[in-house]
């Protein structure tokens, strides 16, 4: 999910002790290894388990999780990359669609010429968050200010439960391609996971116009356990692990819409 919360589901079939009252503790190894279909249907249950037990990870236990990462080869600047296999007339082709126009204003830097000026010089790309709205069929825009610290104030947002909404934002891409370029959300309720997105937007080469993306539609819980306040956390990432923005912020699910 975007920046909301499908606030722990799996709740209504735990036990108060984190158990899972349909999985047996008695399990006779031998009946399991007669019986086929008994030892998948115990199997499948032991897995649902512990992946409803996986949701309530504590917000210190998350900094610390870790994922294999593709090992990329040396950054190399825009001209170096046109540079390649330049004799290349398809690989040519294939790098002036990728980048587009590119105007040398957005991007800063010496220039060269191959149909538009780029910049040559930057290794590292730059990536600035410039906008995040919250759209919903149900209100107006909510439009969110994004302080340079990246501590917005408390609430940031208030949402009415049960209701639509997706996340719109834009950014600009400066100085060189950016790759891999990901959101990441986690949202915590008194201390307590409940919820974690990651979304691959994609790869974007530098230009004066901003970029526009829009995340799929989502519903906000309802009920009286779905309301109340919300801490969570957004990042913006690259593949080179390049943190972009980093937003920690608070948010509240309530009956009704604030008032505008």
């Amino acid at each position: 999910m975007s920046l909301v919360v499908g606030v722990a589901s799996s709740s209504g079939t735990m036990g108060l002790d984190g158990k899972d009252p349909d999985v047996s503790e008695d399990i006779n190894p031998k009946s399991m290894a007669d019986d086929e279909t008994g030892g998948e249907a115990v199997e499948k249950k032991i897995s649902r388990h512990m992946s409803e037990s996986s949701m309530y990870t504590t917000e210190d236990e998350e900094d610390d999780e870790t994922e294999s990462k593709i090992q990329l080869g040396p950054q190399v600047t825009l001209k170096e990359q046109f540079e390649k296999d330049k004799e290349d007339e398809s690989l040519r082709r294939w790098k002036e669609q990728l980048l587009g126009s590119v105007d040398i204003n957005a991007v800063g830097g010496k220039t060269w010429f191959l149909s538009t000026s780029i910049t040559t010089e930057s290794l590292d790309p730059e990536v600035k968050i410039l906008s995040l709205v919250i759209k919903s069929p149900e209100r107006s825009d909510i439009v969110l200010s994004i302080p340079e610290d990246g501590n917005p104030s408390s609430p940031w947002f208030t949402l009415k439960e049960g209701s639509r909404y997706s996340l719109t934002f834009s950014f600009q891409v400066s100085n060189n391609i950016v790759s891999g370029l990901k959101y990441a959300n986690t949202v915590w309720k008194t201390g307590i996971k409940v919820d974690g997105t990651k979304q691959m937007i994609g790869t974007f080469s530098p230009q004066l116009e901003s970029y526009t993306h829009e995340m799929p539609e989502e519903t906000t819980p309802s009920g009286m356990f779905a309301r109340g306040s919300y801490s969570a956390k957004s990042k913006f990432t690259d593949d080179d692990n390049k943190c972009y923005l980093e937003i920690n912020y608070t948010f509240e699910i309530k009956k009704e819409w604030p008032a505008t």
